[in-house]
């Protein structure tokens, strides 16, 4: 079964504002939502739980630079981005 993802009003502000810093990862941000969708767990995306103050979330990787932190919620088949950028950025 798919998940489906919820996009909150200050997450599409967050990923507006960076793809216009970084139209060149458009591509790659929009296969990474879609693989999401369909496989949370799948290998190229490097999903893993964080630790500390962040422990809420988990990260996915866009590319080698870049990461989308999210909420991920296994119980509703729903994920929920949180912000996005590059791995000091998020984290």
């Amino acid at each position: 079964m798919k998940y489906r993802t919820i996009y909150t009003e200050g997450y599409n502000k967050r990923a507006r504002k960076f793809l216009k810093k970084h139209p060149d990862v458009l591509k790659q941000y929009e296969k990474t939502l879609s693989l999401l969708e369909l496989n949370p767990h799948h290998p190229s995306l490097r999903t893993h739980p964080l630790k500390g103050k962040l422990s809420d979330l988990h990260s996915v990787s866009i590319n080698m630079s870049y990461r989308i932190t999210i909420i991920f919620l296994i119980t509703d088949k729903a994920i929920v981005p949180v912000d996005i950028g590059s791995h000091g950025e998020v984290y």
